[in-house]
This record gives structure tokens, sequence and C-alpha cells, in this order.
């Protein structure tokens, strides 16, 4: 059974998640997806980049992931921000994406927001 208060991870692109971003909250559910370019054992962090922007993630939570660098990752999970601005999702969710195409992804990304926009809009009249 489904806990009451988790939501859904929201799909954000890694160059959304800056500070003055609306995106950008303590707390807020997100998915996101990027590359491996690390990942810490020891510490169960990886961090993803997407083009010059990286994200630390918080693995913990996972199993049956295996970390590979340089192959594509989706995470869900709560954004935790710290008090220099740093943020790292701790993830509930991982999986790997190798084949996802990133770019034709954001694209759709940017399309669907469009259209629930709309949607938003045309209900409100």
């Amino acid at each position: 059974m489904a806990s009451a208060g988790l939501k859904p991870g929201v799909p954000v692109i890694l160059r959304e998640l800056e500070p003055s971003s609306e995106m950008f909250k303590q707390g807020a559910s997100l998915r996101v997806t990027g590359t491996l370019q690390s990942y810490d054992v020891d510490s169960a962090t990886a961090v993803i980049q997407d083009g010059s922007v990286s994200l630390k993630i918080d693995t913990q939570n996972l199993r049956d992931v295996s970390f590979r660098t340089n192959s594509a990752y989706q995470f869900i999970g709560e954004l935790l921000i710290r008090a220099d601005n740093e943020a790292i999702l701790q993830a509930r969710i991982g999986r790997n994406v190798d084949g996802l195409d990133l770019n034709l992804y954001q694209q759709s990304l940017l399309i669907r927001r469009q259209y629930e926009g709309k949607l938003r809009s045309s209900r409100r009249t």
C-alpha cells in the first residue's frame, strides 16, 4: 500500500535545478535523468550529469541497481537542500535507462509541459 504522503516525482531537467527555480524546493519530489559520472560505494553517493550541470544522488535506499559510469540513469526522490544551496536527491527509485535518447526525452518534457499548460488554461475558461 502506498504512503499517503508520498508524491509522484515531477520530471525535471538538471539545468532547471538552480536556486532561483520553482523546482528547487526542500523536499520536492523529482524525477531526474542524467549520465553517471561517479559512484562512491562507501557513501552510496552517485553524481549524474547532463551537459555542464551535475547533481549528487543519495542511493542508500536503493536495492538491486548496479552502477556503471557513463551509463544513463533515472532517479525519483526528494530534494534535500543544504545551507550552502548544495542539492542532493535522496533517491527512492533508480533505474538504468541506457538506450534512452536524452535529447528527445528533454524535448518531450518541454512539449508535455506546454500541453499541460494549455489544458489547465482551457479548464479555467
